[in-house]
């Protein structure tokens, strides 16, 4: 006969079982179908990540990096969960500590914009600020360290926190959508790279199932995943922050999973924002930067399956909603000011829909 739990092993069991009804409760995120000329043969699919109640793609790494941590032992009641981020992995893992009813510090820059500090304190968390960029992970740790609490370090587990098998991943969940339309495997998925957990996840979970599909991660300026990749270092770095939300690293990360990707295609920041105030126009769809940069690299594939005459589809993420940049990415004095020109790029973007043609 078996024996009721008590003591730490209860909860983590009434954890483990509150994540997963959250889980059970939330209906799957929305595959668009964005509409693009009929003559072009194409169809691009967008993944509307946003609509997570944490607002963004992180909503799924923070839920895997939770149960990852409860089911290794590394979190219990009381535990202060720590993490190096400033973006939208930190507002996703505090709306988790919160309905665990544990305290949640975000490591960041003193530099973080007073609107993601708010999102994050919404959902109960505190913010520890540092001056500079490179010390954010060794405060973490040290924060975790001395509070007896766990760093969550998401940039050395996001790869291996999610099934890459299956059990309802974004990858699955893909597949799944798209298996009424008339190309359910698209001949490629597009995304980028912040901890490189969604793009092992998917290239992983393509080759599992041995789909025809490639995967190509698009990356911005400053990044080390692209050069990193186009090299072979594993140790590449530019010493240097994206100024992309959510994505690029000043260093190849842990998580950042270079053999599982097809294609990588590097991307100005300018035409990030290019992409995303052109997606509003084409689709109704209000997203962040991140989106924008899949965006450029998807018009570009898009460009090469018309050159060959290919027929098929593509599939992207939008990783987060446009409200939360309004006073940035979608603020003319904001992109002067950071020397962003997004016209050049519009216009190419533009021309390929008169043409059909990329002209960059």
């Amino acid at each position: 006969m078996s024996k009721v739990r008590s003591g730490a092993r209860a909860w983590a069991d009434e954890a483990i079982r509150k994540i997963n009804a959250e889980n059970n409760r939330s209906a799957d995120t929305h595959l668009y179908s964005v509409p693009l000329p009929e003559h072009w043969g194409v169809q691009l699919y967008l993944k509307d990540e946003s609509t997570h109640r944490s607002g963004s793609l992180k909503h799924r790494l923070a839920r895997s990096l939770f149960l990852f941590g409860l089911v290794n032992g590394w979190i219990h009641e009381g535990t202060t969960i720590v993490e190096a981020s400033s973006g939208s992995t930190a507002v996703s893992e505090a709306y988790f500590a919160q309905l665990l009813g544990l305290p949640f510090i975000a490591v960041m820059t003193r530099t973080t914009s007073p609107e993601k500090i708010a999102l994050i304190e919404q959902f109960g968390g505190a913010c520890l600020l540092v001056d500079h960029a490179s010390e954010v992970y060794a405060a973490a740790a040290e924060v975790a360290a001395t509070s007896n609490g766990h760093y969550m370090d998401q940039f050395t587990y996001a790869e291996r926190a999610t099934d890459w098998r299956g059990n309802n991943n974004i990858a699955e969940s893909i597949f799944g959508q798209l298996a009424l339309e008339e190309h359910p495997v698209p001949r490629w998925i597009v995304v980028g790279a912040g901890t490189g957990g969604t793009s092992a996840t998917i290239g992983r979970y393509l080759r599992y199932h041995r789909h025809d599909t490639g995967l190509t991660v698009v990356d911005p300026e400053n990044s080390a995943f692209y050069p990193g990749w186009r090299s072979g270092a594993a140790d590449f770095s530019t010493g240097r922050p994206s100024r992309i939300e959510g994505i690029g690293r000043p260093r190849m990360e842990p998580s950042f999973v270079p053999t599982v990707i097809d294609r990588m295609i590097q991307v100005p920041d300018a035409a990030s924002v290019a992409a995303m105030r052109h997606l509003r126009a084409l689709a109704g769809l209000h997203a962040g930067p991140s989106t924008g940069t899949n965006l450029w690299g998807v018009w570009q594939l898009v460009a090469e399956m018309i050159a060959e005459g290919q027929r098929g589809s593509i599939v992207s993420l939008m990783c987060d909603g446009g409200d939360r940049y309004a006073g940035n990415y979608y603020s003319p004095g904001w992109l002067a000011a950071q020397g962003l020109d997004p016209e050049p790029h519009e216009k190419t973007i533009r021309e390929f829909f008169d043409s059909g043609v990329w002209t960059p």
